[in-house]
């Protein structure tokens, strides 16, 4: 037997079995770190070991038993990342119960939608602004039997509500701990009947369009999952993960089922807003991210130099491009040989270059980073190259929610910046005709809720399920994505283009980007919409004379902000094949975001919606053109 099959045949029934075995093999060992607010004012990091986290979850989980939660379930958590996530995720877990995953930023009419095609019995919500919105819909929810709300402040009934149908999280664990005087085994009895195939998760996919698709996954899929990582050594015990990703994302999700798995130390907090800053507090060596991250730090790293002065600005495009060409030289050499060495004068330059620029940017990381990992979406090649060759290598992954997210992942020893790595164990692929990949493995999603019609579509009765991604295997087995198959576009002239590709390759070029999306499809050319990032442009225009003191919307407005934009566009053309070149393009008012539905809540380009939003845009540069 292999090490694949014995992962395979010896993963437990669910990933709370796994946790179990955690706490009883490390229970004093720190698990979390996350902030709180500190008595004096501000904020301290504080700290929560196996043991103590166990505590709360069983307490968490004997709660919901006690609120009647049976096997299967469902449990909703609407909240932003922060440890009260995960204690309640295990939590519903240990119960038996499902996780009916919601981001907290979405509106009243999908929350109910969710909450009620889920058949979700119990909401856990981060706070007033989430109980406010099944309160505004409790008509449609007449499956919904409690509300339980993290922040105890906004743990208040209303009139009108039925008895117990709010309480804090605090009174959850109160009832649960009390319930276990008397039912001391009432939890382990419930992970002991836990089986394979059994619901653990329903994630419901953002989409492009039309209502979302709840995506049923197996207690055994994470569990799978969680050995998986593990067997790669993507993370050690001794690490320490900053995890900010949405958990209402499976990205996050499996995060999760790998650190309970490798025992490492996990510092959650969710704000965004909040990373620089975090990042030389809690120093940590591992942190995942979607590339629209990568890119911001790109950029704002590159900006930073800019403002310097023209001098530190020369140096660090010096330093950038050295950082790329070592990259590069490295991962040719250890595909040939299997180690990185590069020639003498470039690892000479390359010294000289960590000195004077790769250093800082690693302090900024906190100073002990090994890795990142990037998914979720394409990470522009040139972006990746930058930051492997400055020491912290970018290692990119694939999945989808409807695989339990981590299918395909880079190795640290073995990265390859462009592609996204070799199959977990126990994932299978294969190349179809047109180019699409296809998954199958313990991964793969049981299908989506109350659809079969859509779940027929994409899963064959085999097992294989239709990615909708194009891509292609090298000869030793790692992937490349070359497009969405959906958002290929196929020109008037019968010529195919990924703008994903195109799109990666303005972002690794121009530092002022916020967004940038290609349009072509049945048009005679390409053109593009693009947005620029508020602080970046204001750092920009800061420096230009006559732009000085403009405010953001007087810089999109300025004849030079279209000269410049201009000018990285003609760089961009020409590194492109005549047919992919970008004839036009439109500065947006504002950048693309969740808000307004152009972004997924991890971030992803909706592409129909932002070719609705700017319409006007998009005809006023085809106006004259012939199209198909």
């Amino acid at each position: 037997m292999n090490d694949t099959q014995k992962l395979l045949e010896s993963r437990p029934s669910s990933v709370a079995i796994l946790f179990q075995e955690r706490v009883a093999a490390t229970p004093d060992r720190t698990a979390f770190r996350f902030p709180a607010a500190a008595a004096g004012g501000g904020e301290e990091w504080l700290e929560l070991t196996w043991g103590q986290a166990a505590q709360r979850v069983f307490r968490i989980a004997a709660g919901l038993i006690d609120l009647g939660v049976q096997p299967e379930e469902r449990v909703a958590v609407a909240s932003a990342t922060r440890v009260e996530w995960i204690l309640a995720d295990l939590g519903l877990l240990c119960a038996g119960a499902a996780n009916t995953t919601v981001y907290p930023t979405t509106n009243v009419e999908e929350t109910a939608y969710i909450l009620a095609d889920s058949g979700s019995r119990v909401l856990i919500a981060e706070d007033g602004v989430q109980l406010a919105k099944v309160r505004e819909r409790r008509a449609e929810l007449p499956e919904l039997r409690h509300v339980v709300v993290i922040a105890a402040e906004d743990a208040t009934a209303a009139e009108g509500d039925p008895e117990d149908f709010v309480l804090s999280l605090a009174q959850l664990e109160e009832r649960g701990a009390a319930y276990l005087e008397k039912n001391p085994e009432a939890v382990t009895e419930r992970i002991a009947s836990l089986r394979p195939g059994q619901l653990a998760t329903l994630i419901y996919t953002s989409g492009t369009t039309g209502r979302p698709k709840g995506v049923r996954l197996a207690h055994d899929s994470w569990s799978y999952m969680g050995l998986a990582i593990r067997s790669i050594d993507l993370l050690e015990p001794e690490d320490v993960e900053y995890l900010w990703l949405p958990l209402a994302h499976v990205f996050g999700k499996v995060l999760v089922a790998g650190h309970i798995t490798v025992g490492h130390v996990m510092a959650v907090d969710g704000r965004v807003d909040k990373i620089v800053e975090n990042l030389p507090t809690i120093r940590p060596t591992k942190m995942c991210g979607v590339p629209r991250i990568y890119e911001k730090v790109y950029n704002g790293v590159a900006n930073k130099a800019r403002a310097a002065g023209g001098a530190k600005y020369r140096i660090f495009q010096w330093a950038a491009e050295v950082a790329r060409e070592y990259a590069k030289a490295g991962q040719a050499n250890y595909v040939k040989t299997g180690n990185r060495t590069v020639p003498l004068g470039l690892g000479l330059k390359h010294a000289v270059a960590d000195k004077l620029v790769y250093v800082k940017l690693r302090a900024a990381f906190g100073g002990r980073m090994k890795g990142c990992v990037s998914g979720s979406a394409a990470l522009s090649p040139e972006i990746g190259y930058f930051f492997a060759g400055a020491g912290i290598p970018v290692l990119e992954g694939y999945g989808l929610t409807e695989t339990s997210a981590a299918s395909f992942v880079n190795r640290h020893e073995s990265y390859r910046t462009g592609m996204v790595g070799k199959p977990v164990p126990g994932c299978e692929v294969r190349i179809a005709e047109d180019g699409e990949i296809l998954l199958r493995g313990p991964g793969v999603m049981q299908g989506y809720h109350n659809l079969p019609e859509q779940t027929a579509e994409v899963l064959e009765s085999d097992g294989w399920f239709h990615t909708g991604d194009i891509g292609e295997l090298s000869a030793d087995g790692y992937l490349r994505i070359t497009d969405r198959k959906k958002d290929l576009i196929k020109t008037s002239g019968g010529k195919y283009i990924a703008p994903s590709e195109v799109e990666g390759r303005f972002k690794a070029i121009c530092p002022y980007v916020g967004s940038i999306v290609v349009i072509g499809a049945n048009r005679n050319f390409c053109t593009a919409l693009i947005s620029l990032d508020e602080p970046a442009l204001l750092g920009w225009g800061a420096e230009q004379e006559g732009l000085a003191g403009k405010d953001y919307s007087e810089l999109l407005a300025a004849a030079e902000t279209q000269a410049m934009l201009a000018a990285y566009v003609k760089q961009l053309n020409e590194g492109l094949q005549r047919w992919q070149t970008v004839k036009q393009f439109r500065i947006l008012p504002r950048d693309l975001d969740i808000e307004h539905g152009e972004l997924t809540p991890s971030l992803k380009l909706k592409r129909p919606v932002v070719e609705r939003q700017f319409k006007a845009l998009i005809d006023e540069m085809y106006e004259g053109s012939v199209a198909k």
